[in-house]
């Protein structure tokens, strides 16, 4: 899938890099089925991460990015994920990874970008 224009894409251009640089293996990006899209999916260590990105402007909002993921977000998110593993499950038998849902915030001013990860965040 093509990956989002605007603000969400960069946020999640700079996620990849930082997610890259901090040892995450990227399986897939933008990974959509009928019941939701996940932003990212990655290895670390033992782990199959399913990674929401949320892309904030510091001088523009007023609340968090994690505060956008609500019960409905994270029960598409959860689906999806189930989608995921069941249609690729040698992966996981392979590697044994156990699922982890986090959560990364991207807070991006006119010189630099902030970071945030919530691992396990639901």
């Amino acid at each position: 899938m093509a990956k989002p224009k605007g603000l969400g894409g960069k946020g999640e251009d700079l996620a990849l890099e930082f997610l890259t640089d901090n040892g995450f293996i990227i399986l897939e990006r933008n990974f959509s089925s009928r019941f939701g899209e996940i932003d990212i999916i990655a290895k670390e260590e033992n782990y199959l991460c399913f990674i929401e990105v949320k892309t904030r402007t510091k001088d523009k909002n007023i609340a968090s990015g994690f505060e956008a993921i609500g019960i409905s977000k994270q029960r598409k998110i959860l689906k999806t994920a189930e989608y995921f593993m069941v249609t690729h499950k040698k992966l996981l038998e392979e590697d044994k990874l156990q699922p982890r849902f986090d959560c990364l915030e991207v807070n991006i001013t006119d010189i630099s970008a902030d970071f945030e990860l919530i691992k396990n965040a639901f």
